[in-house]
């Protein structure tokens, strides 16, 4: 692999898709100043304005007025979300993608844009540092507790679900806890509560069972040692590199890193050897295929809500706990009908210019930043003349699709 090849499959997994600018930029500057550059934190951006929670009230019309309302809301932070993926488009932004679906939550449940917004912005002050104060923070989250039923869970009738997610997708994995520890967790995690006129997690003592108890083998006592236990087990600093690897490096296991905090280990990752073999390896996801194709076109997101719904995956939505499918999921025949269809729709507001020439297939390539075509994607890109033709199959091509 070229330095080119090597820095633009850096910059295609750490961001929403690169620029031609940002490549050429980034081979000037070489790998390692990339890595470096990319993993360096930024100031968070000013959230958009939700406007107050929306209150139900008695009657039907005012019920019906705040479901609206909360989703008119919910739409205001998609769109402010789309945005700054576009923007900004970097590493940092990437990462937040990553936690979302890491800590699958959802607001078809949870029914509040600015929980979803406070969940966000735990991402964005903790998610690239250890993952201790993460997972202290997202044990108290507002949207995370309602989404898996903490509410519910009190000392006179515990509730699994928070504490079995936690231990099995969040921090360890399967086969690194017991069913006694989901229980014993569980109890830890009792008496929990949401204020959402406030939007506030509160511990309501008379709910609470304060009793130690034993988890993994240790006596904890309340939340934060439970937190603390979970992230220093031997289990959950190769769960996360694993989780990290298979969003940013690809199939099979991850290389060992070391490291405690989400950016030393993302820079661990992308340093290995095994990152480089890794090109060609990884399904784009709809909201990746959708944001990189806007910024490498010059366009806004605007309008694009209705391609990731078609696709299946719209930001704030995730199908389950377990966040959305990977890989091949995605490259469904329908799935590719809908990317060409979204193609042409993109490629009709793109300036296509520069795709008129004889070397139209590498410029083609270079604005999307791809190493180059198959020959199978050759041939039939071969005989295309019409610029804005050539783009839309460009958009469409496996090349794209599987970076």
């Amino acid at each position: 692999m070229t330095d080119r090849r090597l820095v633009t499959h850096l910059l295609r997994r750490l961001t929403f898709g690169p620029t031609a600018a940002e490549v050429d930029a980034a081979v000037r500057a070489g790998y390692e100043a990339t890595l470096e550059r990319l993993l360096r934190p930024v100031a968070p951006p000013s959230p958009p304005d939700l406007g107050a929670a929306p209150a139900p009230g008695d009657s039907r019309e005012q019920r019906q007025a705040a479901r609206k309302k909360q989703r008119d809301q919910v739409t205001t932070l998609v769109r402010w979300w789309l945005g700054r993926m576009a923007a900004d488009g970097g590493a940092a932004e990437k990462l937040i993608f990553f936690w979302h679906g890491h800590w699958a939550t959802s607001a078809q449940k949870v029914r509040s844009a600015q929980l979803m917004l406070t969940q966000q912005q735990t991402f964005r002050r903790y998610g690239s540092g250890d993952t201790g104060p993460l997972v202290r923070a997202m044990l108290r989250d507002p949207a995370l507790i309602l989404w898996l039923d903490g509410q519910k869970n009190t000392r006179k009738a515990p509730n699994e679900n928070l504490a079995r997610e936690v231990m099995e997708l969040f921090t360890l994995g399967v086969g690194a806890y017991t069913e006694d520890d989901v229980k014993a967790g569980a109890r830890v995690l009792t008496g929990w509560q949401i204020d959402r006129a406030t939007g506030q997690a509160r511990l309501v003592p008379k709910r609470h069972d304060d009793q130690p108890v034993t988890v993994l083998g240790r006596q904890v006592g309340n939340l934060d040692a439970y937190a603390d236990l979970l992230v220093r087990h031997e289990a959950h600093l190769p769960f996360i590199v694993g989780r990290l690897w298979a969003r940013y490096g690809g199939s099979g296991p991850a290389p060992a890193v070391p490291g405690r905090d989400t950016t030393t280990l993302l820079r661990g990752i992308c340093l290995a050897p095994e990152f480089a073999a890794t090109t060609g390896g990884l399904v784009k996801q709809p909201i990746e295929w959708v944001v990189g194709a806007v910024r490498q076109l010059g366009l806004t997101v605007e309008g694009t809500e209705p391609v990731l719904r078609a696709l299946g995956q719209m930001p704030l939505r995730p199908p389950s706990v377990g966040g959305w499918p990977e890989g091949a999921a995605w490259l469904t025949t329908s799935s590719t009908l809908t990317r060409l269809r979204a193609g042409q729709k993109l490629a009709a507001k793109a300036d296509v210019d520069g795709l008129a020439g004889a070397d139209r297939l590498e410029a083609l390539a270079d604005l999307l930043a791809l190493d180059g075509w198959t020959d199978r994607t050759r041939a039939a890109l071969d005989g295309i003349r019409d610029p804005k033709k050539l783009l839309a199959l460009g958009l469409a091509s496996p090349e794209y699709a599987v970076h």
